[in-house]
Formats: structure tokens, C-alpha cells, sequence
């Protein structure tokens, strides 16, 4: 597909500052007649309501911004959009389910901007999953929604290798990056596309939580390095000392075999070393709970961290 000045009429779905360069590109290349977001929530000491990133961008420039509850039994959004008339709307980490009644208004349907190699990865969190489990290689696709979890027909797929040390951020941006480049490719051949189906089964990548970050020190070192690379930068790898949490910034993966139960210290400088399942781990910054980050061996000093202790 070759790239040539049509500018379409559009709307974007987006929330988080990961969906803003996406924008920032169509409203460079298109006309953006609406912007949809979440709702406004509380940020800061005073729990002042904060538009998320992308409302924030839009407004700054002068952009339609709307931010409904639901989008489902919503008959005023719903005619809102139709009076808009969008050729074709686009989504990027919206947030949200799009219903029936909404995917039918534009010409061109919704496209949505996917960081994975579909089926694989639906969901939430697909980034993250890909890494925790490990996968050598992903994708980025550009996908027709419907009305199931990244189920739709895929128009355009990208693939990479997954760098063995890349964080989730790291290639989260990338895959955007990449993927913006596709989505302008499709938005200037939309009479001209070739969906294809995806299978009716895939992969569920579920929104992480806190616990998701906790080092499991049975597991093998790999599998705990690529953990720890999947949540940066949240909820990020952690573990308990003394009763209270101990949040990891820097983790090496030693790729030698160690002796010793699971979470037992056998080194705290320079770096603390410590065995697990299969292996062991280095850790090499650390912040506690309540502190500042500091040094592995500077927190192992500073709480008298002997070798042959357990890391719970």
C-alpha cells in the first residue's frame, strides 16, 4: 500500500500518553473531527479531576473532546457521532468495548491499533504477556473492530524479533511507533483493503495487577527475568524483606547454575545475588518501601543482609 495525500475525516479513541503520538500523526495527515477518551480522574495530593494525555493533548489544540461514562445505551453520544460523520474512527488503547450501534456509523468502520501478533495477545496487556511468557517474536497489526476483544479481520501486520532484554515500554514504543506507520498506509487505501479473518481461538492478555510483580523465587531465572521485563513500568518486580515490600529497578539474569533454595542470598556485593528455581538472579538497584532507589548492595548494607538469608 502506497502512502498519497487523502484526507479523511476521523475520529480517535484513545486515553493513555502511549496513544498520543498515534494522534499526533493523524491529526497531522487527516481531519480529526472527534477525540474520545475516558473520563476525567482524580491525580495528585489534592485528588484534582485530570484529563488522561490524550484529552489533554486534544484540548490544547482546540479539538472536539468527548468523555462518556459508557458508551453502551448512550443514545446522546450515539447521535453526537452520527452528526459528526466520521468516514472512518480509529482506536488506540481506548479502554473501553466499542457496541454494535457505534462500530456501524462510519463509512470505513473502526480501525484499531494492536501490539501483538494477533490471535495472540488479546486484551488489556498484550506487551506485557508477551514478555512474561517469554515469546521471541511479536507484532504489531491494524485490525477492523467488532464487537469481541481484538477480534476483528487484520488489514496490516508488521513483525519483529523481541529483543531479549527489551522492557515492555521499550517495546510497547516500538511497536506504536511502527504501527503508526501502518495505520497511515491503510487510512490512504481504505477502498482498497483485504481483511483477513483471524481464528476463532487466541490468547487473553488480562490487565496486570500488583501482584503480577512479585518475585517468585521457585521460578527459573529466565522466566523471572522475563517477568521483570514485562511489568516495567508497572506494577514492577518486587519482594518482601522483614515484612515489608522491597520494589526491584534493575535485575540481571546470571545465565549460570547457583546452588542454594530458592531466595536464598549467596552474594550482596556488587550486586545482590540471589538463588531461585533454576539459576539465580542479580539484583542490582533497588528501592524500599517508603526510600529512595539506591544500590542492591547499599540496601543489603544498610539492613546488615548476611549471606544465607531467605528473600521472601
Amino acid at each position: 500500500m502506497a502512502l498519497h495525500p487523502v484526507r479523511r475525516r476521523l475520529a480517535f479513541f484513545g486515553s493513555p500518553a502511549w496513544a498520543v503520538p498515534v494522534l499526533e500523526a493523524l491529526y497531522r495527515h487527516h481531519q480529526v473531527v472527534l477525540v474520545v477518551t475516558q473520563p476525567d480522574k482524580p491525580a495528585g495530593r489534592g485528588l484534582k479531576l485530570t484529563p488522561c494525555p490524550v484529552a489533554a493533548w486534544a484540548e490544547e489544540r482546540g479539538l472536539r473532546v468527548e468523555k462518556p461514562a459508557r458508551l453502551r445505551k448512550n443514545p446522546e453520544f450515539l447521535l453526537l457521532f452520527k452528526e459528526l460523520a466520521p468516514e472512518v474512527a480509529v482506536t488506540a488503547a481506548y479502554g473501553k468495548i466499542l457496541p454494535a450501534e457505534l462500530l456501524g456509523v462510519p463509512k470505513y468502520g473502526f480501525l484499531n491499533l494492536h501490539p501483538s501478533d494477533l490471535p495472540k495477545y488479546r486484551g488489556p496487556a498484550p506487551v506485557q504477556w508477551t514478555l512474561i511468557n517469554g515469546e521471541t517474536e511479536t507484532a504489531v497489526c491494524i485490525m477492523q473492530t467488532d464487537v469481541g476483544m481484538d477480534t476483528g479481520p487484520v488489514v496490516a501486520r508488521w513483525r519483529t524479533p523481541v529483543g531479549p532484554d527489551e522492557t515492555a515500554l521499550e517495546l510497547s514504543e516500538r511497536l506504536r511507533d511502527k504501527g503508526i506507520e501502518l495505520l497511515l498506509a491503510v487510512l490512504a487505501d481504505l477502498e482498497h483493503l483485504q481483511p483477513i479473518p483471524q481464528p476463532p481461538e487466541g490468547t487473553h492478555a488480562p490487565m496486570l495487577h500488583k501482584d503480577d510483580g512479585k518475585i517468585v523465587w521457585e521460578r527459573t531465572a529466565q522466566e523471572i527475568y522475563n517477568r521483570h521485563r514485562g511489568v516495567q513500568p508497572w506494577p514492577g518486580s518486587w519482594f518482601e524483606f522483614r515484612g515489608r515490600r522491597v520494589k526491584v529497578l534493575g535485575l540481571l539474569n546470571e545465565g549460570m547454575p547457583c546452588a542454594g533454595p530458592p531466595g536464598t542470598v549467596l552474594r550482596v556485593a556488587p550486586g545482590l545475588t540471589v538463588a531461585v528455581g533454576q539459576g539465580c538472579v542479580t539484583l542490582l538497584e533497588v528501592q524500599p518501601e517508603g526510600k529512595r532507589p539506591m544500590s542492591a548492595a547499599e540496601w543489603a548494607r544498610g539492613v546488615r543482609l548476611s549471606v544465607g538469608e531467605r528473600l521472601a
